[in-house]
């Protein structure tokens, strides 16, 4: 599609009204258009780049490819870019084993939103209803070493993963009861009603009761 296609949709989908469900749609009226993902992404904006991570070809998101979208990722504020990521991870680099690799190597990366990627895969690997990987054991080593110093984003996402293992592996859930515990984490934070708290103890408290 041309340039002046990609801007009067940028435009389109910046306009005050526009709901993540008009996104959706038109990404799947769009379906896969790599040059016009790279155009909208390119031109910015929040729900621009929303709807690039619904129609990138996957193929060519190279480790070089993405650490650049991650970059651009860091500039939108809080919200935005964990949605950015969110939706990245789900529509694009969980697709394909290529990607899912790539993914498995950046628990140490330099960039925060791929140190949350990384976690956040390994919750959806959990939660998603399939037998976990069997690297939980490896997983809590590192965060009980860093959960509690870790960037603000990257340590949600970590928190989220030992929930996520307290709840799935009943072997591991004294100890990641036991993590949460010790690091206090988000303990305090105001819960909207018939929301599961993120406080660590309490969500797997709850989480297991409903399955019960």
């Amino acid at each position: 599609m041309a340039i002046s296609t990609a801007k009067k949709l940028a435009a389109e989908l910046s306009a005050a009204g526009t709901k993540l469900g008009d996104i959706k749609r038109r990404g799947k009226e769009i379906k896969r258009d790599h040059a016009l993902a790279m155009e909208l992404w390119s031109i910015g904006g929040h729900h621009p780049r929303l709807l690039s991570t619904l129609i990138f070809d996957t193929k060519q998101l190279t480790q070089e490819a993405i650490d650049a979208l991650a970059a651009d990722i860091l500039q939108h504020e809080e919200e935005e870019r964990n949605q950015l990521a969110d939706w990245l991870l789900a529509n694009q680099l969980m697709k394909s084993r290529k990607t899912s690799a790539l993914i498995e190597t950046w628990e140490d990366n330099a960039s925060p939103t791929l140190r949350r990627l990384f976690w956040h895969h390994q919750t959806r690997l959990r939660w998603t209803g399939q037998t976990p990987p069997d690297n939980s054991s490896q997983l809590l080593d590192s965060l009980e070493r860093a959960l509690a110093t870790a960037d603000p984003d990257v340590q949600w996402a970590m928190n989220f993963c030992a929930c996520q293992i307290g709840v799935h592996e009943p072997t591991f859930r004294s100890r990641c009861i036991a993590l949460g515990t010790k690091t206090g984490l988000y303990k305090d934070d105001p819960v909207a009603k018939n929301c599961t708290p993120s406080y660590l103890p309490e969500f797997v408290r709850i989480e297991v009761a409903k399955r019960a």
